[in-house]
């Protein structure tokens, strides 16, 4: 299997070349290019198509998270994982919303960023474990951010749970007892109600909110 292509993009050249160095001792992970600021970040995913691509939040001028959302609709291929000091629940929906596909908290040990991050290939949301149960009960306490046609059915809640377990459709519709053709139907309305464009991403989105457990790693 090939190493994954990482482009880096944060606004502290330290903090590069340390991951740059952790990341040079995996097998599983290549950089191939980094960035300082948005534009540099778009230009660097333009030219070299990698697979992930590691943005912090606060960069100087445009933000990560609308950067994030020129990327993922430009070249929706990319994985973008946000890297950030904070935590906070709004800007991290924010960020999957805008298209992320993981929230990593910049004090995350080396060995969770690299389990995190090999979780990607797998399907997995890269979400950080520190984002703690402070972060979760404030989300738990927010108002219904839905309206009253925006809401999750309970087949719809079922149907999620199963794709953050990593099922795949036709594992979903053995489970349930349904067709494939409903399993889509039923993914295609999550999708639409939650604003996100992909199953990870909803997937993601759901651990974050609190309505799903983490899924188990294997091993």
């Amino acid at each position: 299997m090939q190493p994954l292509r990482l482009v880096l993009v944060d606004d502290h050249a330290l903090f590069r070349e340390g991951l740059i160095s952790l990341l040079s001792f995996q097998d599983d992970f290549t950089v191939v290019g980094e960035a300082e600021d948005a534009e540099g970040a778009l230009s660097q995913a333009r030219a070299l198509e990698p697979d992930i691509v590691l943005m912090d939040i606060e960069l100087p001028g445009e933000d990560g998270v609308t950067a994030t959302q020129r990327l993922t609709m430009e070249i929706p291929a990319v994985t973008v994982v946000m890297l950030t000091v904070h935590g906070d629940s709004q800007t991290l929906f924010e960020a999957i919303k805008a298209g992320a596909q993981g929230y990593l908290i910049k004090n995350v040990r080396s060995r969770e960023l690299l389990e995190q991050l090999s979780g990607l290939a797998r399907g997995e949301a890269a979400i950080s474990r520190r984002i703690d149960t402070r972060i979760l009960e404030e989300i738990r306490g927010q108002t219904d951010p839905f309206g009253p046609d925006e809401k999750l059915t309970a087949r719809e809640m079922e149907v999620l749970e199963l794709v953050t377990a990593r099922l795949s459709n036709a594992e979903i519709t053995e489970r349930l007892v349904i067709s494939e053709h409903t399993v889509k139907n039923h993914m295609k309305s999550i999708l639409s109600k939650l604003h996100l464009h992909d199953r990870h991403q909803a997937a993601a989105y759901g651990v974050a909110l609190g309505w799903l457990p983490r899924p188990r790693r294997s091993g």
